[in-house]
């Protein structure tokens, strides 16, 4: 074992977490739902998730036989919904051409969607013990700092350098503690704004903590103005109930219910109207202002009527969250 991952096991022994839900086991299914909701999401966030969603998808068979629906009303809030539209294509694919097991190699996970080469490799280590290297935001972290490997690690030339340097450095026994160890003191000690250098069990090596640069590194996105888009929510409501649209299977929001886009110019066409201050919602790519009408429903046409409290069980966007938790404490309704 050299250097680098021997410090690493003997922390994580000692100081690296143990209790997470989704640990003490090699069951493939809990560990793969667990390293995709993990996927841009916090530990703290995905915890609660991870419980409700296991609690009602114990095994890849119920995922794959359960309607998309459902499964996006369980992941509604965590965001990112292309991850929960993956893994159900997953667990089909699993059941129906795999016999319901996961390859125990991270080539061949990764050809299952949404199963990058890193979460593929953290699957096959955690469940299979295969020896794999990781590479998530906060490994990029952690080498761009103890190595001082310069540049954004979103772009291909560096992250190919870290990919390099991930495989050197794997040791050849206990895989998985060090895994672990590298996941722990990224999302831990060598954090992107209050890192801890002083209990890190790298920092007599660290480039980065050496030369006083552990807050210029790993160095930022170069940074690009986001466009701006806008959009008219239309909130129809009628004895108590709220009108909802299935979005396209492809594009913003696939699949989620939202409330109906209307133009500006359609307001005026509108009865008992009420306005919702207008609010920000930033995606990936682009910022979109979203602004609230709230107006009386002449009738019953089509799409989806429910209330608030069972639209907030369903499979919504953040967004929609937000304005029907203002809408709930209304009174009176418009």
């Amino acid at each position: 074992m050299n250097d680098f991952s021997a410090l690493l096991v003997a922390w994580q022994k000692q100081a690296g977490r143990h209790d997470l839900p989704w640990q003490g086991s090699n069951d493939a299914y809990s560990i793969w739902v667990s390293e995709i909701m993990l996927q841009q999401t916090q530990v703290a966030t995905v915890m609660p998730y991870y419980e409700r969603f296991m609690s009602s998808f114990p095994d890849v068979h119920r995922l794959a036989s359960s309607h998309l629906d459902a499964v996006l009303a369980a992941w509604s809030g965590l965001g990112y919904y292309s991850r929960a539209r993956n893994m159900h294509r997953t667990a089909r694919i699993i059941v129906e051409h795999h016999d319901g097991k996961f390859p125990d190699h991270p080539e061949r996970l990764a050809e299952f969607p949404g199963i990058g080469r890193s979460t593929a490799a953290a699957i096959a280590v955690f469940a299979f013990s295969h020896r794999a290297a990781i590479l998530d935001g906060n490994v990029k972290r952690v080498f761009s700092r103890v190595f001082g490997i310069e540049g954004y690690p979103g772009e291909k030339s560096v992250e190919a350098i870290m990919w390099k340097k991930a495989e050197e450095l794997l040791p050849a026994a206990e895989i998985g503690r060090y895994t672990q160890a590298l996941m722990d003191l990224g999302a831990g000690l060598c954090s992107r704004k209050n890192p801890n250098c002083g209990h890190c069990p790298l920092k007599s090596d660290c480039i980065a903590h050496i030369r006083g640069r552990v807050h210029e590194l790993p160095q930022a996105r170069p940074k690009k103005a986001l466009p701006s888009k806008e959009t008219t929510f239309l909130v129809s409501m009628r004895e108590g109930l709220i009108r909802f649209e299935r979005r396209p299977g492809s594009g913003v929001w696939a699949e989620l219910l939202c409330f109906p886009e209307i133009l500006p110019a359609d307001v005026s066409n509108l009865h008992s109207v009420k306005t919702l201050p207008a609010f920000t919602h930033a995606f990936t790519h682009f910022r979109l202002k979203i602004n609230v009408v709230l107006a009386q429903a002449e009738g019953f046409g089509d799409g989806v009527w429910m209330t608030p409290e069972e639209g907030l069980a369903s499979s919504i966007p953040n967004p929609v969250r937000k304005i029907l938790e203002e809408v709930r404490i209304l009174s009176p309704w418009p």
